[in-house]
């Protein structure tokens, strides 16, 4: 189980890594599309597209990396207060009970939805638009399996700290 938990956070560390590089290039698109549409007064809706294809593939992909790195949202209002052990059942627990759970059902319900765009070969409905939407909407299933096999990293985590926690106890 250790090598399998080694494999899960060096795979989210290298697309987590690979990932945040698509900030950068978001920025820079981002910059282009504000120069040309208040400059020049000339929009593109493939660049605008563009944003979004970029900002989805880094919330998606990068979403396991985050979750490893304990830097998503969380209302730290009462966790931040209570002990090590205690967080690493709240941990533990809510992974089981809620993070696997949704993922498994992400990957489940985005099937159908993900094959029906490659078969259609789905592009943008907008004139001037992206094509390979499909190639987008592709990510959604991969970016939950991420996070899924991160899930079971983080329980696995979790419980071995429990574990430590009472045999200190």
């Amino acid at each position: 189980m250790k090598k399998l938990i080694q494999h899960i956070n060096r795979l989210n560390e290298v697309i987590g890594q690979t990932v945040s590089w698509l900030t950068t290039l978001l920025v820079l698109v981002v910059c282009y599309d504000v120069f040309t549409r208040y400059l020049l007064k000339k929009s593109s809706v493939a660049i605008q597209e563009l944003e979004w294809h970029i900002f989805a593939t880094i919330f998606l992909l990068a979403a396991a990396f985050a979750l490893k790195h304990d830097r998503h949202v969380r209302v730290d209002v009462v966790y931040a207060r209570l002990s090590p052990y205690a967080q690493a059942w709240i941990n533990f627990l809510g992974t089981l009970l809620f993070l696997i759970p949704f993922a498994l059902l992400v990957i489940w319900a985005s099937y159908t939805f993900v094959e029906t765009s490659f078969r259609l070969r789905e592009t943008s409905p907008d004139p001037g638009g992206l094509p390979a939407r499909y190639v987008l909407k592709a990510f959604i299933p991969l970016g939950f399996v991420l996070v899924f096999l991160q899930g079971v990293a983080l329980a696995w985590r979790s419980w071995q700290q429990i574990q430590r926690h009472k045999g200190v106890r």
